[in-house]
């Protein structure tokens, strides 16, 4: 009786820790630990933002977003992984012709802080060249997957001619949040500079094979909601081009 109560305690108490944990992931934004030395936000003269799309590209998401962005005639900035562009090449190329800005955030997307120096550059350096022999973009954006990063890490990425972009604005879209509650979350938050997180590709514990319905949505609603405030919707260049 007595072992029976302590697998029932131990089983309760590993459970809280996993509410514990689905709860930080999903209520509060981990990029904020690692902000120091990274661009998450600029002071714009002007009420510009910027839309940045993690993960892709997906040949199932990335078109239905670009086809949202076009519609509305905004241009974003997307963080691609090296092995997706390598399984989608049509894809990542659609981006590219169609004038967003594309963004190296990894090969694979394996977290950073556990990586040698040298393990770190070649991780990045894959990515590049992968996506600059497809797209023929050399990317000089850089953001880490989960933002995780050190300071170590943010100089060797700094030494290699990247700047590194983090987030003011987290959609938590992988969550399947609906579009009405993502929309809302932003326009009570937004400022002019913000650089707000969305993906087009992956899920909660996946990096392919997210429903990106919700994100799809979002996009024109969130558009003409911010545009009737006077917003504008640049790259992540052209937002740093407006800085004050």
């Amino acid at each position: 009786m007595q072992r029976k109560s302590k697998i029932i305690i131990s089983l309760s108490v590993l459970l809280l820790v996993v509410l514990a944990a689905a709860a930080f992931c999903i209520f509060f934004d981990e990029a904020v630990i690692v902000r120091k030395n990274t661009i998450y936000r600029v002071r714009a003269a002007d009420k510009l933002v910027a839309l940045t799309f993690d993960d892709g590209p997906s040949p199932v998401w990335t078109p239905k977003i670009l086809d949202e962005l076009n519609k509305e005639g905004v241009k974003a900035t997307f963080f691609m992984l090296g092995a997706h562009v390598e399984k989608y090449p049509a894809v990542a190329e659609r981006v590219a012709k169609e004038g967003h800005e594309i963004g190296n955030h990894t090969y694979d997307h394996h977290v950073l802080i556990y990586y040698k120096p040298e393990e770190l550059k070649d991780e990045i350096n894959h990515a590049e060249r992968v996506i600059k022999n497809v797209t023929g973009v050399t990317p000089k954006y850089f953001r880490p997957p989960k933002a995780w990063l050190t300071q170590k890490e943010k100089v060797i990425i700094g030494r290699m001619g990247y700047k590194v972009i983090l987030w003011s604005l987290n959609s938590k879209d992988w969550v399947t949040f609906h579009d009405k509650q993502i929309t809302s979350y932003i326009l009570r938050r937004i400022r002019p500079g913000d650089i707000i997180l969305f993906h087009d590709s992956g899920g909660a514990f996946t990096t392919e094979g997210g429903d990106r319905a919700q994100t799809v949505k979002t996009i024109s609603r969130l558009v003409r909601k911010l545009r009737e405030r006077g917003y504008k919707f640049v790259t992540i260049s052209e937002l740093l081009e407006g800085a004050k």
